[in-house]
């Protein structure tokens, strides 16, 4: 019996493939860039392979594309990677801060091997929105890690550089790359990939140069744990003779420290509401002065004051319904949105809101004695919740829409005959005499109890948690007055506060109060 055996001759290939891993959420064009750099080795003869695993959403995770490009050969046969492997990798490019950080943490950056390529500014992750205190993570970390992990990092914003060339960041990414000679390929290679893509050629042309030269410079950007941040000082005038008046007011009777709070302030509430609302807010202030004043403020800076004069103004400008119905009717916030999106002269833009009302809110706006009235009436008020407590899709672009929130928005001159001020001003009545009460005997501690007012934020489920959290960190107020570190121990509890949503870390804070 004959036997033909055929031998698969086939030379494989033991050449290394450039390895490149790109870190993006959705809207940064990383699939875009993926593409590009694909492209771009193919028409240079190379072969080239890119997959991608993807984020779970736009802003809860990233996607990962990861390539290989090796130079063809004739004789050969590549075989190229799925997945990156840590250790692996040639060159990361992430689209913002914290994936760079990431890409640390899962071994993709190496500092024998590895370019990173990051753009440094942020998109805040949900992770990062979702802690009822300052969830945003600290940059310097990330900085601080990637100067030792890659073998050379390339770090600047990229994003805005992009949006000032009215491009998105990938183009920025694609000219960094190109200017860090990681891949073979002359400059103008770049470029002609960029213009085989049929959109947005000029605009990502634009980028790709200023990219390019600001990454040959080979500074990368400076970054602080905590951004400054600076209130405008107290003007010569708001440019208002009723704002002028109160402009003076801080000027003669208050102190130095105080003069850029209390002008935040009188701008807030002046916004909120309008300019007499601003000048009761200052008169509340001056008599918590004058308490200041008396128990010795001028040794501390006059602190009590300065902490008043913020916590007092964003007390009294309360989230409510006919806030929220001001502030999504607001031309600028059109404006704003256009500009986010990117929306051309000719295009129309419809936005959709979603909102949740209940009969909580309902009353709330309505008149004291009517809004009480309903609620004092537990069947009357179930049934009318039925009718409200329904998730809405509301079209702000649409005439019924718009006319319906501006209507709602109009209601704020009756705001201060509302159910909903008139307890807002009870609870603030009680917050401060709580502070007023302390003050003699503690300053510091009526410093950290006037503080506590930041637990309390937003409207509807968000206000009733906030609250739920501050009554709570207050009631250890009996067990700290008499304390020395008692101011400590009340910071601590707000910070507990912060943490989480749940109330979990501020539980355990207050087990351990308990136990002094």
């Amino acid at each position: 019996m004959d036997m033909t055996v055929t031998a698969d001759t086939t030379i494989l290939s033991a050449d290394k493939p450039l390895t490149l891993a790109i870190l993006a959420m959705g809207g940064q064009g990383g699939g875009v860039l993926a593409d590009w750099i694909v492209a771009l080795a193919e028409q240079q003869g190379w072969t080239a392979q890119t997959t991608s695993v993807p984020g779970v959403a736009q802003r809860t995770g990233a996607t990962i594309y990861y390539l290989e490009l090796l130079q063809a050969r004739r004789s050969a046969r590549p075989i190229l990677s799925l997945m990156p492997t840590p250790g692996d990798v040639d060159v990361v490019i992430a689209a913002e801060l914290m994936e760079a950080g990431r890409s640390v943490i899962r071994g993709l950056v190496t500092p024998d091997r590895t370019l990173l390529i990051a753009s440094t500014h942020r998109s805040y992750a949900v992770g990062e929105k979702e802690r009822p205190g300052d969830g945003i993570g600290n940059p310097v970390v990330v900085v601080d890690a990637t100067d030792f992990a890659a073998r050379k990092t390339i770090a600047f914003d990229m994003d805005t550089l992009a949006a000032k060339n009215g491009s998105v960041v990938s183009s920025a990414l694609f000219g960094a790359l190109a200017a860090s000679k990681a891949l073979p390929f002359a400059k103008e290679a770049f470029e002609a990939t960029i213009r085989s893509g049929g959109k947005g050629i000029e605009a990502s042309l634009r980028t790709f140069e200023a990219a390019y030269g600001r990454a040959l410079k080979g500074e990368n950007d400076r970054l602080s744990a905590t951004p400054a941040k600076s209130l405008p000082p107290l003007p010569e005038s708001a440019g208002h003779p009723v704002l002028d008046g109160l402009v003076s007011r801080i000027r003669s009777g208050f102190p130095v420290e105080a003069h850029a709070m209390l002008y935040a302030g009188v701008r807030k509430l002046t916004d909120f509401q309008d300019p007499a609302y601003a000048d009761d807010y200052l008169s509340r202030v001056a008599a918590l002065h004058e308490a200041d004043r008396a128990a010795g403020g001028a040794e501390n800076r006059f602190a009590f004051t300065v902490q008043a004069a913020k916590y007092v103004a964003i007390a009294m400008a309360y989230d409510d319904v006919i806030r929220v119905a001001d502030l999504k009717t607001r031309a600028m916030r059109f404006e704003r949105v256009r500009k986010e999106v990117g929306v051309k002269k000719e295009q129309i833009l419809y936005t959709t809101e979603y909102m949740h009302p209940r009969m909580d809110e309902v009353c709330g706006t309505l008149p004291r004695r009517l809004g009480r009235w309903i609620e004092d009436r537990p069947a009357l008020f179930a049934r009318l919740d039925r009718m409200v407590n329904k998730g809405r899709r509301v079209k702000t672009g649409t005439l019924f829409w718009f006319t319906g929130l501006y209507l709602v928005s109009g209601l704020r001159r009756f705001r201060r005959g509302s159910l909903r001020h008139h307890r807002e001003m009870a609870h603030l009545d009680r917050w401060l005499a709580t502070a007023l009460d302390v003050l003699p005997g503690h300053y510091e501690l009526a410093v950290e109890v006037l503080g506590n007012r930041r637990l309390v934020k937003g409207y509807s489920d968000t206000h009733a948690r906030g609250l739920s959290k501050f009554d709570r960190v207050m009631s250890a107020l009996p067990m700290l007055k008499d304390r020395a570190d008692g101011a400590a121990w009340m910071r601590r509890l707000r910070q507990a506060a912060l943490l989480d949503e749940q109330g979990v870390a501020l539980e355990g804070a207050l087990k351990t109060v308990a136990t002094l």
